[in-house]
């Protein structure tokens, strides 16, 4: 699968009805949506990412004003986690229950207008970055223990790095791995900490309670890699190797009390968990229970309907299908019951440059695409807000841009578009578009392929099959103009937005620059902004590239953010959307009395 591995399983949007869909980070944004604040309809997402201050990073979390403790949630979830192991853990649904017991060097702290900020979770603070980006420090809080009460350390935070080279943590990330040895063949180079050594780059004091990571290539930001779950610490003493899976360690405020696979998880509180270390998580709930199998319709309609303990139940996983999301949007007292966000990153359509090369014709294609009409087969405005750049609400330095006038004619430009091919002599250009066959996507060719004649495009529409579609839109030498596709980021910079999408170096037979894009000046300004060590300067800088990349080389055309609905029980307080994983913020809620 081709999008963004973390984010990918936890997809299931009302738009697409069907597996091939982008999932992610975001919590709301943009322009015309029907949102919800507060659970009740109004989008309320500022948009902003920043870097917190040592004081931020101090515990406890801010009190939620109502909240109490006791009591049980219960999740709602079609499928089991697949792991539980925090470097097996990179699929945005086991990141969701990953919180309430995984802990990072650093995390988000997340606002109740959905916002978020960087933050020291084990660490005192976000970082300290030295030698432009090839060096960061951090220390360790004092009062960190596991689920048993021993001291969480230093040595216990590089064994959850050193983790991620074992031959069997292959599902997590790689980020850190790589810039540790300058080389995405890490395990060449490194076996792990099982091999009997450490790894040279990292360095520990186990006096001072610090962590140094001494990297070939420049990381900025180290820091927002370094929160993802896939380096979460791992106890040294407790580590069982592959078995760890089945049973990890916990050092936050919730362990893992019953696990029947496929069927049911129950977590409890960890009496070891100090709240006066942790500046990002409540812990209001007694337990947290899950129930595996409810498809989302299922789910929906038990929400709906509420009875016994389901007033105390979440959509933990699936949100409201289409079949659903009018009934709740139209009854005030069911939109009360939910909450919803953009999904993070942006779906697109790529057009393949080495295929078509005429700037005109890729800018005439742009304005010609109907973004009204397909939103409305997704299910219309509930379904996401219009996309106008690559860059997605929830990344740092984000600016909303409108090169191409499309939220002042989403329906489509045929006139201008029509004008740019009369200027480029290609009136009546063949148009190849791929798209996943089934479910809403064969309803959208349809507004397609006529937006397309109707500006002076010859369109020849080729379905794929959704098993293989990735695999064939991946290849170099495709047959494709115009391709469906998306991709959401890592953690919320521009780098891992742009690069896997522009850096020509990319290009290859499996690449996601799909748009084959590969434009020296593109190239240079990625490097250079890949290194920028002020967050804000950089935030800015990647909002620039993204605004000139779709001005002077019309890569791709942006479709949507898309949004999930997800619904509650009357007796579940503090529901938040999560805005890295699109579920709940788990960690906020709480039983009302």
């Amino acid at each position: 699968m081709s999008l963004s591995r973390r984010n990918f399983v936890i997809a299931t949007s009302v738009a697409a009805g069907g597996s091939l869909v982008l999932s992610a980070c975001s919590s709301g944004g943009g322009g015309e949506s029907s949102g919800t604040g507060k659970g009740a309809g109004t989008d309320k997402y500022t948009g902003t990412v920043t870097v917190g201050t040592k004081e931020d990073s101090v515990g406890p979390a801010p009190e939620i004003k109502g909240a109490r403790k006791g009591g049980r949630i219960t999740g709602l979830a079609p499928d089991d986690f697949s792991h539980l192991d925090p470097q097996r853990i990179y699929f945005a649904w086991n990141s969701a229950v990953g919180t309430l017991y995984i802990r990072c060097l650093t995390g988000y702290k997340i606002a109740e207008d959905g916002s978020m900020k960087l933050v020291g979770d084990l660490a005192t603070d976000s970082g300290t970055m030295a030698d432009g980006g090839k060096t960061w420090t951090f220390t360790l809080k004092d009062g960190l223990k596991w689920e048993d009460g021993s001291e969480l350390t230093v040595d216990d935070v590089r064994h959850g790095i050193e983790r991620g080279f074992a031959n069997f943590t292959t599902e997590g990330a790689t980020y850190v791995q790589s810039a540790l040895v300058g080389d995405s063949d890490f395990r060449s180079k490194y076996k792990g900490p099982f091999s009997g050594k450490h790894i040279d780059a990292i360095e520990t004091d186990a006096t001072k309670k610090t962590i140094t990571f001494r990297l070939k290539e420049a990381r900025p930001d180290l820091n927002f890699t370094l929160a993802m779950h896939s380096y979460g610490a791992v106890p040294v003493k407790h580590d069982t190797k592959e078995k760890y899976d089945k049973d990890p360690v916990s050092a936050g405020p919730y362990k893992i009390k019953q696990h029947a696979v496929d069927k049911s998880m129950v977590l409890t509180r960890n009496p070891h968990w100090d709240p006066k270390t942790d500046p990002i998580r409540n812990a209001y709930p007694d337990e947290f229970a899950f129930e595996f199998g409810p498809e989302n319709l299922q789910a929906a309609d038990r929400l709906i309907a509420e009875s016994g303990d389901d007033q105390y139940a979440i959509m933990a996983y699936s949100g409201v299908p289409v079949e659903r999301i009018q009934k709740v949007l139209s009854d005030p007292e069911l939109k009360k019951r939910t909450i919803n966000g953009l999904l993070s990153g942006t779906y697109f359509y790529a057009i393949n440059t080495k295929r078509i090369t005429d700037l005109k014709v890729r800018q005439a294609l742009i304005h010609a695409w109907p973004l009204e009409q397909i939103r409305r087969q997704y299910g219309g405005s509930s379904a996401g807000d219009f996309a106008t750049g690559i860059l997605s609400p929830d990344i740092l330095g984000y600016e909303k841009t409108d090169v191409y006038g499309k939220l002042k004619k989403p329906q489509g430009d045929p006139e201008k578009a029509k004008a740019l091919l009369e200027e480029a002599g290609k009136v009546g250009q063949k148009i190849v578009y791929a798209f996943p066959q089934g479910g809403t996507y064969d309803k959208t060719k349809v507004v397609i392929e006529n937006a397309l004649k109707k500006a002076g495009f010859d369109p020849v529409i080729k379905p794929i099959d959704s098993t293989s579609y990735y695999d064939q839109v991946q290849q170099i030498d495709n047959a494709f103009d115009v391709m469906w596709f998306g991709w959401s980021p890592d953690w919320p910079t521009g780098y891992t937005l742009i690069q896997p999408l522009f850096d020509g170096a990319t290009i290859a037979d499996g690449s996601n620059n799909i748009s084959q894009l590969n434009v020296g000046w593109v190239n240079e300004a990625i490097k250079k902004n890949a290194v920028i060590a002020d967050a804000a300067k950089a935030g800015k800088a990647w909002a620039d590239l993204d605004r000139r990349i779709m001005e002077e080389t019309a890569p791709v055309i942006p479709e949507t953010y898309q949004r999930r609905f997800y619904l509650y029980g009357s007796k579940v307080g503090g529901a938040l959307f999560d805005p890295l994983f699109s579920a709940f913020v788990l960690y906020k809620l709480y039983v009302k009395a």
